[in-house]
C-alpha cells in the first residue's frame, strides 16, 4: 500500500496521511482531494519526512478521493513554502494557499457564463435598474461581480436578465494568450543601458542564480534595460515574473510592454474578474504564460518553466503585506529565484537601504545607470522655507509656487502638485463644540471627502455621508475642516487659476484600469494642465511636458517616529521630482518644508543621495536596526479591550531572557482599534546573530489564548502603527 502525507488546507489541521487507492497515480507535488470527516479537504503531496505528523497506522488511513487534474507544485516552490512558513512564523497551508487558483481553476477550464448589457431600451425603469444601467456601460462579468461595480443587489440584477437588459456570454477559461515576440522591436540602448542589459541576458542564457540591483536614475530606461533579459527569455522558451508595485503602474507598464513585444503580458491581480483569473492561473501552470505581470501575489504562482524574476520600483512599501502571511515580495523574489537557479533583478531609482548594503557586501550584482536617457536633464531642486514664504491664511501653496504654476499655464507646460493625503481635509470638527469625526471601528479620525460627499475610515472603510449639522450638539453650519487633502489643494488651484485643467489623482479616483488609462491619455494629449495626486503619481508616468512639481508637505511623512521615515520620505520626494522634465524641456521641483534643515530635505535640494543614505546608514548601525540588526512585532488583538491586554501581558510576563534580544512592550498600538479589534503590541529588537524566529515559537508555544484572542507575528515590520 502506498501512503503519502498531505499538507491540507484547514484551519486548525496542518498535516495529514492517507493512503493512495488502485489506479491513482499520485507524485510529490499533486493537489487531491481527500475526506476529513464527513467534509472534503484539499491538499498537496509533500515529502513525509519534510513535514512533521502523527504516524498513522496503515489500517487506519482513508483513501484518498480525487487527483486534481493540474501538474504537481514543482520541488522549489515547495521549498519557497517552507521557507516562507519558517522566516515569517507563519502556517505552512497559509502560505501554500497563496499558490492556489480556485477550486473551477482546479477542476479544469472549459467555459464560464459572464453578462452584459444587452442594448434594449426598456420602457420604464426602477431607480436600481437606471443605476445599474449607468453603472455596466462596458463591462462584462459574473452577476455577483456586476453587482459588486453596480452597487445593487444580485436580485436586481438576475431581474435585468429575466427583462431581456442583461444577456448571457459564453466565455472560454482555456482560449490561449496571443504570444509575445521577443524581436517585434528592436530598442537603440545607449552604451550604459546595453552593458546593464548585456550582464542580464548573460545571466538569463546562464540559468543561475544571480541577483542584480538595478540602480538608475528617474527617466534612465531601466525598463528597456530588463526588458532585454524578458526578451531573451522568452526566447528560451521560459516564463517570466515582473512584480509591481501598484495595479495602477499596471496601464502604463502594459503599453511599454506591448509595444516592445507586440501583444500585451498576462496580468495577475486582486482586480482581475473570476473567469480571467481561472484562465490565467491555468495559463501559468500549464506554460502558455510567457510573461506574467502582477502585484505580489503572483509570487507564489506554480510557474511550470520560470527562468527570469524582476521586481520593479523594488523599494515600495506595498511590496510588504500587512496582514495574513506578513512576507516582502522583494525579499521573498530573491529567495525564489535562488530555489529555482534563475536570475532576478530589482529595480529602483531609490533603492532601499537593506537593498544597498547588500550590493555593497557583493550579495547583489549592483549595475547602474546614472544619467537619464535621450540627454534629458535632472530637474533643478529649491526649497521653500514655509517659514519665511508662508501662504496667505487658510491657503497651503506658497507665493512662490504659485507663481511658477501661472507661469507654466501661460507657457501650455503641465505641473504636478504632491500630496500624501487622499481626501479634502485629514480631520473634521465642529466649531461650536468641539465634536470630532471618528471611526467607530478604528481610533483614527474620518476624512472628508467632498467629490463623492462622504466621510471615510482609510484603515476600514467606514462610511457616512456629511451631516447638515454636529451629531454631538446639533447645531447647523458649523463643521470646519482641519489641514489639507488632495482635493483642498484642488480647490484652491480652481481658485487661483480657474482656466486650468485639473486631475486629481489618487486611488479613489483612478480605482480601474480603464480610468488610469483614460488619465494616462488625457495628459499624453495635453488635456491636463495640473496633476494634483498622491504618492500614486510618484512612479512610473512620464508626462514629456511635465516640468513642474510642487512638494506641498514634504515634512509630512517624518511625522510619527517610523523607523523608516526618513528614507521613506527621501524615495516619496525623489521619485515624485523625477517626474519633471523627462523631455526636451528642463524640469523644476519646488519642495515646501517647515524643516529645511533636517538631512532628508538638505539631502534632496543637494541632490546628494549618497550622502543621506551614508548618514541613514550610521544611524542605522548605532541603532542596532536594520540591516545591522532585527526587528519582529508580535501583535495581539482581540474585540474585548481586556483580553487583548491580558494576553499580550501574559506575553510579555514570559519574555525571553536572552543577551542579543530586547522585548519592548506591551503596549497599545498607535492604531489601539482597527476594524473594531483593540491591538497590543511587542516590539523585539535583536542582534543579526540571533535566531528571532526559533526564539518566537519557543516563546508563543507556551500559550493557549481564547478564541476571540489574535496573535500576529510580523517579521522585519514596514508599518508600526
Amino acid at each position: 500500500m502506498q501512503r503519502v502525507r498531505l499538507l491540507v488546507f484547514n484551519p486548525v489541521l496542518n498535516v495529514l496521511d492517507y493512503r493512495v487507492p488502485p489506479g491513482m497515480a499520485v507524485e510529490l507535488g499533486s493537489v487531491v482531494l481527500a475526506p476529513l470527516g464527513p467534509r472534503q479537504v484539499l491538499g498537496i503531496v509533500w515529502e513525509p519526512e519534510r513535514l512533521e505528523g502523527t504516524e498513522v497506522p496503515d489500517a487506519k488511513l482513508r483513501p484518498l478521493l480525487e487527483l486534481l487534474p493540474v501538474p504537481p507544485f514543482p520541488a522549489p516552490l515547495r521549498r519557497l513554502i517552507e521557507w516562507c512558513a519558517d522566516y515569517y512564523v507563519a502556517p505552512m497551508n497559509a502560505v501554500a494557499r497563496m499558490s492556489l487558483g480556485s477550486m473551477a481553476a482546479l477542476r479544469g477550464g472549459g467555459t464560464a457564463t459572464e453578462y452584459r448589457l444587452s442594448g434594449v431600451e426598456p420602457a420604464r425603469l426602477t431607480p436600481q435598474r437606471a443605476a445599474a444601467l449607468d453603472a455596466l456601460h462596458g463591462e462584462q462579468a459574473s452577476i455577483r461581480e456586476l453587482a459588486e461595480l453596480a452597487s445593487v443587489s444580485e436580485g436586481v440584477l438576475r431581474g435585468m436578465v429575466g427583462a431581456g437588459l442583461l444577456e448571457p456570454v459564453t466565455v472560454d477559461l482555456d482560449r490561449p494568450y496571443p504570444r509575445a515576440n521577443p524581436d517585434f522591436v528592436q530598442p537603440q540602448l545607449n552604451p550604459d543601458q546595453q552593458a546593464a542589459a548585456d550582464q542580464f541576458v548573460a545571466a538569463v542564457e546562464g540559468h543561475t542564480f544571480q541577483p542584480f540591483l538595478l540602480d538608475g536614475v528617474t527617466g534612465s530606461g531601466k525598463t528597456e534595460c530588463y526588458f532585454e533579459a524578458v526578451a531573451q527569455a522568452l526566447r528560451l522558451r521560459k516564463q517570466v515574473l515582473v512584480l509591481l508595485p501598484e495595479i495602477a503602474l499596471t496601464e502604463n507598464f502594459l503599453r511599454r510592454f506591448e509595444a516592445r513585444f507586440g501583444t500585451p503580458p498576462v496580468l495577475w491581480h486582486s482586480s482581475l474578474k473570476q473567469s480571467e483569473r481561472r484562465r490565467a492561473w491555468r495559463a501559468i501552470v500549464g506554460g502558455q504564460a510567457q510573461v506574467v505581470v502582477g502585484a505580489r501575489s503572483a509570487l507564489f504562482m506554480p510557474y511550470k518553466a520560470l527562468g527570469l524574476i524582476v521586481v520593479d520600483e523594488a523599494h515600495e512599501v506595498s511590496f510588504k503585506q500587512d496582514d495574513g502571511v506578513r512576507y516582502n515580495a522583494r525579499d521573498v523574489a530573491v529567495i525564489r529565484a535562488r530555489f529555482e537557479s534563475i536570475p532576478v533583478i530589482l529595480a529602483s531609482a531609490t533603492p532601499a537601504l537593506e537593498s544597498l548594503q547588500l550590493a555593497e557586501q557583493g550579495t547583489y550584482t549592483k549595475v547602474d545607470l546614472p544619467a537619464r536617457f535621450g540627454g534629458a536633464e535632472l530637474p533643478d531642486v529649491q526649497i521653500v522655507d514655509l517659514r519665511e514664504e508662508a501662504p496667505p491664511r487658510g491657503r497651503w501653496l506658497s507665493p512662490r509656487l504659485v507663481s511658477e504654476l501661472k507661469d507654466r499655464l501661460l507657457k501650455g507646460e503641465q505641473s504636478l502638485l504632491f500630496l500624501n493625503r487622499r481626501g479634502y481635509a485629514p480631520l473634521t470638527l465642529c466649531r461650536h463644540c468641539g465634536y470630532r469625526f471618528q471611526c467607530p471601528n478604528c481610533s483614527a479620525w474620518l476624512v472628508e471627502h467632498r467629490l463623492s460627499r462622504r466621510m471615510a475610515c482609510h484603515h476600514c472603510g467606514h462610511q457616512v455621508g456629511v451631516p447638515d449639522e454636529c451629531p454631538e450638539c446639533h447645531t447647523g453650519d458649523c463643521l470646519v475642516a482641519c489641514g489639507p487633502g488632495v482635493e483642498r489643494i484642488a480647490d484652491e488651484v480652481v481658485e487661483l487659476l480657474p482656466e486650468a485643467r485639473l486631475a486629481v489623482v489618487t486611488s479613489d479616483t483612478l480605482n480601474s484600469p480603464e480610468k488610469i488609462s483614460e488619465f494616462v491619455a488625457k495628459a499624453e494629449a495635453k488635456a491636463i494642465d495640473v496633476i494634483i495626486g498622491t504618492q500614486l503619481v510618484t512612479k512610473g508616468y512620464h508626462f514629456p511636458e511635465l516640468t513642474l512639481v510642487g512638494v506641498i508637505d514634504a515634512d509630512l511623512g517624518l511625522e510619527g517616529g517610523d523607523l523608516r521615515a526618513a528614507e521613506r520620505t527621501y524615495q516619496q520626494v525623489a521619485q515624485v521630482s523625477g517626474r519633471a522634465g523627462r523631455g526636451e524641456k528642463p524640469g523644476e521641483v519646488l519642495i515646501q518644508t517647515r524643516h529645511p534643515e533636517a538631512a532628508v530635505i538638505a539631502a534632496l535640494a543637494k541632490g546628494d543621495r549618497d550622502a543621506f543614505y551614508a548618514a541613514e546608514t550610521e544611524a542605522r548601525r548605532d541603532a542596532g536596526a536594520p540591516p545591522f540588526g532585527r526587528w519582529a512585532a508580535i501583535i495581539v488583538s482581540s474585540e474585548d479591550e481586556a483580553e487583548a491586554r491580558d494576553a499580550a501581558r501574559a506575553i510579555g510576563g514570559k519574555r525571553p531572557n536572552l543577551p542579543d534580544v530586547m522585548v519592548l512592550g506591551p503596549a497599545p498600538a498607535p492604531l489601539s482599534l482597527l476594524r473594531g479589534r483593540y491591538r497590543y503590541r511587542l516590539l523585539i529588537n535583536a542582534r543579526r546573530s540571533a535566531q528571532v524566529q526559533a526564539v518566537i515559537r519557543e516563546w508563543l508555544g507556551q500559550f493557549t489564548f481564547p478564541p476571540g484572542v489574535r496573535v500576529g507575528v510580523d517579521i522585519d515590520p514596514y508599518s508600526f502603527v
